[in-house]
């Protein structure tokens, strides 16, 4: 029988301008106001997804990245995700919205406060997608961390943000209007922190949540990351191979490090992230893949270009026929996305750079395992697949854009509800309850 599968997209681009550099863009949209997205996120409630994750970062880059982040509108301008979040939530009654967070950059006390003014307003909807970038840290007059450094920051940072909001009591929020008492000051606890990163004091002025605390996303590959989503995270966004082995054993790694916290593994849903292409017949499917077989140089370096905005490290000025080599990346970039570059069985110190874009550049079939271009069928049948071997979901990436969002969702839809795959309803509850549905 059909697994059924939790779905959300993540919202690749940002705040930021939604269908640049394609005829989409042509629709006039305007992408710093909130009609674009609101119109979006409405269709994917209604298609039964359950969050949204919106990416974001809050540097331009590095000198030698930043006019190829900005060239394409790919890695900026990006607007706040965080004042964007009220106006989804909005139109909106079911789906959750988890805007990205650098745990640097916000103070765990400010965090704390406007997280849980989110979570009241959207009626326990809110998620949080924490990330440790630490190139942004001259923005704040921070220093630059080590990649272990950002997680214990991280750590410390999203352990005081729990006991902030903690912070009161079990009877502390009263509300008895008979009475005339509000709340019990004595049941407020004052949370004296004085940590390796932080040091502050409580309680935290927002009454308690009614259906449990944001949910927490992270994203990371390494083994640094996994422990982190296996300590702290309802929702891991994770990049892998995808096939029914290699979605095994990532999530059995996702689960032991969860264990190893003393949570069970059911307490975290690992969705895996996916960019499908959706075709209308097999003979359209042999057509695309058949065209991306012999990419030219150009076609390589625009691969390039788009790899080092996501890398904040400037492929394009290294030589094709060489290994990319083991000292290009700097820390502050995350392991799966490197492995992303790299590709299954690639191996980035003998691989040359040109063999490493052409895999990229290639397209394969869904119905065969190569790629991800195939008919809604064929898609539905890859989901159906993996959940059969356990899988939780899938994150869908994509800009936030009504011709994204419908070149996606119109024929794919209607087969994944038919088969069981998909929801057709909400039962209500805010986020968690949608993530504990099945």
């Amino acid at each position: 029988m059909a697994q059924p599968q939790h779905f959300g997209w993540f919202f690749g681009r940002g705040f930021g301008p939604q269908g640049w550099g394609r005829p989409d863009y042509s629709w006039n949209y305007q992408w710093q106001k909130p009609q674009i997205y609101q119109q979006s996120i409405r269709e994917l409630e209604q298609a039964g997804f359950d969050l949204l994750i919106i990416e974001d970062a809050l540097s331009l880059g590095s000198p030698d990245t930043l006019d190829l982040r900005v060239n394409a509108a790919y890695g900026g301008p990006k607007h706040d995700p965080l004042m964007l979040a009220p106006y989804l939530f909005d139109v909106t009654s079911h789906i959750g919205i988890a805007p990205t967070v650098n745990a640097g950059a916000y103070p765990p006390y400010l965090a704390a406060r406007q997280f849980a003014t989110l979570q009241h307003l959207s009626d326990s909807r809110f998620g949080v997608n924490v990330v440790t970038d630490v190139k942004s840290a001259r923005h704040f007059g921070l220093a630059e961390l080590s990649h272990d450094g950002a997680y214990d920051r991280a750590e410390e940072w999203l352990g005081v943000i729990r006991e902030l909001w903690h912070s009161w009591d079990d009877g502390a929020y009263v509300n008895d209007v008979s009475s005339g008492r509000f709340a019990d000051g004595s049941r407020l606890r004052p949370v004296q922190h004085a940590g390796e990163y932080f040091s502050l004091e409580g309680p935290l002025n927002a009454i308690p949540f009614d259906a449990g605390d944001p949910v927490i996303v992270s994203p990371g590959g390494s083994g640094r990351g996994l422990a982190f989503a296996g300590r702290h995270s309802e929702v891991q966004l994770a990049l892998a191979a995808l096939n029914p082995a290699s979605i095994t054993a990532y999530r059995q790694k996702i689960h032991d490090a969860a264990v190893a916290q003393g949570r069970a593994a059911s307490d975290i849903a690992v969705l895996f992230v996916i960019k499908p292409e959706i075709v209308a017949s097999d003979e359209e499917v042999q057509r695309v893949v058949a065209a991306s077989e012999h990419p030219t140089d150009d076609e390589l370096y625009d691969v390039l270009a788009a790899q080092s905005s996501d890398l904040e490290t400037n492929l394009t000025v290294l030589d094709l026929d060489k290994p990319i080599g083991p000292d290009v990346f700097g820390q502050h970039v995350s392991q799966g996305t490197i492995n992303n570059l790299v590709g299954a069985g690639g191996d980035r110190d003998t691989d040359t750079l040109r063999q490493i874009a052409t895999r990229k550049a290639r397209k394969g079939r869904l119905s065969d395992g190569s790629g991800f271009v195939g008919t809604a069928h064929q898609f539905a049948d890859f989901v159906e697949e993996l959940g059969e071997a356990g899988n939780d979901g899938f994150i869908i990436n994509g800009d936030l854009h009504p011709v994204t969002v419908h070149r996606m969702l119109d024929s794919t839809v209607p087969v994944l509800r038919s088969r069981g795959l998909l929801r057709d309803s909400f039962g209500g509850g805010g986020l968690r309850a949608n993530l504990a549905d099945f």
